[in-house]
This record gives structure tokens, sequence and C-alpha cells, in this order.
């Protein structure tokens, strides 16, 4: 236990210098930092919304859109069959969330019934008479707005992720909520913008006399769509495209903002091989038609099929700013949401708030620290000095792991790494009243330490071993403020087992093979 190989040292210095060179960048400004060449340690620790500010709102999923949605496919799917059952039929369509239609031979109405019944298994079917009503089952519902729900926390992270935010909290609250809390948001309304838009595009054939305004009628099988601000500069211009979606907007795998041939800002995009196959089927067949764009119900672009596109590559463009370029293209990237959010919530945190509690928490640290190491050296004068240097070295590595990790340090991770602080000379303490209880029973020096760290080893292990079971369990199971506070401590832990066990061992060691004493000063 006295004695050190030669690369056991360079293994512990290394790993210290390593520490020392991931906290070194939070000595400078962010500007700085980030200004530093690639193969340097450039992280900085991220701080959590309690310390830097940024934006908290409160969402809902709009679920009853997406059980429409299932409902409405499922109407174009029951037409399907009873035409190709040749069956007649009337009144086909939903009203509220319940599909209907009437069958005009009562005594077809049973098979009709059959048919339907093959399409959906989360449906209840009830035949009353000619009329066939069919309704989702609670089960259903209940499976649709969960993954609805976690599909639109999914996205909303890809969105929020994209924009720089670090760490952002997003989970569940209820049924149809989700809790939003993203650090260091300067602009709260380019977020609410970001996520307000669902960014659901489609690709639609034209009807004819497809451009016009006025409410006309509108064949079977359209539907008349707005154009987009960027498009038409009003908003007033209408098209006539086809109910049919050609390609969906889910089959894109790529898109990224460029500029076209006419040197005007444009967002490409790629789909994958079977959206590629169909937008080329689509786009052979339809060569000199219109081919609409849509994006949320609204017409983005409009540009004729010179020629069939058989890569799975296209581009949009429009009267788009760079910036909407960009906007749109992380929105495609993301993917888009299964249905619209409502913000019911929202607030701001300023960074004056964060400025503060940092101040506390700093004071705190320092105070802990001081008394520690005060204490430390007033009972065990030169080995306390040790333990305390290691003490130091704790802190560094401490916020040097939380630098490469990127883990987001909040308030309450403060008072882990204030926990930590006291918690890091606990092993020291058990070594050093080891070691004098040896000294007590008349043994040498060198005896009584060897002793002192084999005797106290597994009290040691055993102690910060439940702690960081405990730490691992708040992590695994706590949320926000109470995931900071277990990573702290967690990382805390595992710093200070390696200081005390293995750094204040060798700083004893190479003092006794330098002085070689007659008598422990401790």
């Amino acid at each position: 236990m006295v004695y050190f190989d030669k690369w056991k040292i360079a293994a512990i210095l290394g790993v210290i210098v390593l520490g020392i060179v991931f906290a070194a960048p939070n000595l400078l400004d962010k500007n700085t930092a980030a200004g530093l060449p690639g193969w340097v340690p450039h992280k900085q620790v991220n701080l959590g919304l309690d310390l830097q500010g940024g934006a908290h709102l409160l969402l809902e999923v709009e679920v009853d859109e997406v059980l429409r949605e299932r409902l409405l496919a499922l109407v174009d799917a029951v037409r399907r069959e009873l035409r190709k059952a040749k069956i007649g039929y009337t009144g086909l369509g939903l009203r509220g969330l319940t599909l209907q239609v009437n069958i005009r031979d009562a005594g077809r109405a049973g098979v009709a019934q059959r048919l339907v019944r093959n399409l959906d298994e989360g449906m209840d079917i009830d035949l009353d008479g000619s009329r066939i009503t069919m309704e989702l089952t609670e089960q259903a519902i209940r499976e649709r707005r969960a993954a609805a729900v976690q599909q639109s926390i999914e996205i909303i992270r890809r969105r929020i992720d994209e924009t720089g935010t670090k760490e952002p909290t997003i989970q569940r609250q209820g049924q149809d909520r989700i809790l939003l809390q993203a650090p260091g948001v300067a602009d709260p309304e380019g977020l609410k913008r970001l996520l307000g838009k669902t960014a659901k595009m489609t690709f639609h054939l034209f009807c004819q006399g497809a451009l016009g305004a006025g409410a006309g009628r509108v064949p079977p099988g359209c539907q008349r769509l707005p154009s987009s601000a960027s498009n038409s500069g009003d908003g007033a211009q209408t098209y006539l495209v086809r109910k049919k979606v050609e390609v969906g907007g889910e089959r894109l795998v790529q898109a990224s903002a460029t500029i076209d041939q006419n040197s005007r800002p444009a967002v490409s995009f790629r789909f994958d091989t079977a959206g590629a196959k169909r937008f080329g089927r689509t786009t052979m067949q339809n060569v000199g038609r219109p081919f609409a764009i849509v994006l949320d119900g609204e017409v983005i672009t409009a540009p004729v099929i010179q020629e069939p596109i058989m890569g799975g590559s296209g581009q949009i463009t429009g009267n788009f700013s760079v910036a909407e370029t960009d906007e749109l293209a992380l929105l495609l990237r993301a993917g888009a949401l299964p249905a619209p959010l409502t913000i019911l919530e929202e607030r701001t945190v300023g960074p004056g708030l964060g400025a503060d509690s940092i101040a506390s928490g700093k004071v705190a640290s320092i105070i802990g620290l001081v008394l520690v190491v005060v204490f430390m050296i007033m009972v065990y004068g030169l080995f306390g000095a040790m333990a305390d240097v290691a003490l130091l070295v704790n802190m560094i590595m401490i916020l040097g792991v939380l630098s490469l990790l990127q883990a987001t340090l909040t308030l309450p991770g403060i008072a882990g790494i204030v926990l930590t602080v006291g918690m890091a000379v606990d092993a020291n303490v058990l070594v050093f009243e080891r070691i004098r209880e040896e000294i007590r029973h008349g043994r040498t020096p060198i005896s009584s330490i060897e002793a002192g760290y084999q005797r106290a080893i597994t009290t040691i292990i055993d102690a910060n071993v439940t702690t960081l079971i405990a730490a691992f369990i708040l992590l695994y199971f706590g949320s926000g403020p109470v995931r900071g506070f277990a990573i702290t401590l967690a990382i805390g832990i595992a710093t200070s087992m390696f200081t005390a066990i293995m750094l204040t061992r060798l700083l004893i060691v190479l003092w006794l093979r330098r002085t070689k004493p007659v008598a422990l000063p401790i």
C-alpha cells in the first residue's frame, strides 16, 4: 500500500492533468472558448434554466386531431371497400369522432358491416337497421393518445436540439400535456414559432381549374387550399388540389437550406427509396402539369413539372428569406408533429435570477470549502493539508467531467457539489483515524499507514457505493432539478474516491520516501 509503480504515478498525474485541461475553458468567456481550435478542449459546463434563464412552456397535444385523421383515412378505406363490393351507400362521413354510413339496400347491411370490420381492429361497430356507425375503442384512444404525445416529445426534442439549446427538459405531464424547459433561449417567440408549426408536408396534383379566387364549387376529390404568405405575398391566392396525397413528407430523409440557380434562398430535399419511386412515377406521368407542395394546409410553392425527377431529390423555391429557409429545413429534418400543439402556460426566467443563484452557490461552495480545509488542518495537521490538496483537485475534476459530458448544472446541482465537498474528506477521515489507532498500538509509521489503508478501504467502498446507488436511482427516476442533483453527486463520488484513495495516498507515500519520519504528524 505504501509502494507505487511508476506507471501508476504517471496514470494518476495524467488523470489530474486531463481534469485540469477540460475544466480550464470554464475560466474563459463563451466567445473566447468557442474561438479555440477544434482539437483544443473548449466545452464549458452547461447551465440549467435556473442559472442562465430561458423559456418555460406547458404544451397541450391536440389529440383529437390525430384521432380525426385516423377516422378520415378510414372513411376513404370504407368508400373503397363498399365500391369494390358494389354496395350502394349514402351519408358516408364523420359526425364528430363517429363514422357513419347508410346502406341503401338494408339486406346487404350485414355484408357491409363484415367488410368494414376488417379495416381497423380498434373500432366499435354498430349496425342499426341500414345505418353503420363506427367509433374508436377506449383502448385504441389511449394507445393513440400515448403514441401521439411520445412522438411529439421526440420531435420537439429534435427541433430544440438543432437550435443549439443544451439539455432541454421535455417531459410528459398528465395524459396529453408536455412540459418544456429550454435553458439559454434568448428568443422565446422564435421557440414558440418553431413549435407552433406542425410541419406536415404533402405533395399533391392539381385539379382542373386549379388556380383561382372566390368560393366556387369544389369538385369531388378536390380541396381548395390557400397559398402561403411567402408564396403569394398577400396570402389571398387559392388553389384547387386533389385530396389524394401523391407523396407524404414522412418519406423525406434530408432537407437543407441552399441557394437555387437564380441565387435565391431555397430548400433542397431528398426522399427515401420508397418515396423516390413514388415521386419519380408521379412526375413521369404528369409532365407539364403543376404540382403543389403543401405545408400545414398551405401551398408554399406550385411548380410545373418540366421533366421526370427520378433521383428522389428536389428543391422548394418561393419568396423565402434566408431565415425562413433555415427554419423550414429544420422543421422538415425534425419531422412533422402528429398533432398541433397549444401553449397553455408560458414563463420566462431572466438571467438576473440565474446570476443571483450562481453567486449564492459560489458563496456557499467557498464557505463550505474553507471550513472543511481549516477543519482538516486543525485536526490532522500535515496529513489534513494533503487531504485538502486532494479536495481542491477533486473540485477541478468535477468541473472537468461536467464540461466533458456536457451535463447540465442546475441550482440543486450546485447543492450536490457543496455536499460533495463535505463527503470528499470522509474517506481520508476514516483512513487517518485508522492510522491513529495503529500508532497507539505501537506500530511503525510505514506499518501504520499500510494497515490504515487496508482496514479502511472496505468501509470507504461500502459507504460510497451505497450513496452512488442512491444517486443512480435519483438519476433514473428523477427529472429536471432532481437529475441535476443526482448527476453532480454521482460525479463527485467518483472523483472523490479517486482523489481520496489514490491522490492522497500518493502524496503521503512521496512524503514518506523524502523524509523517512520516525513519528507521524497526525
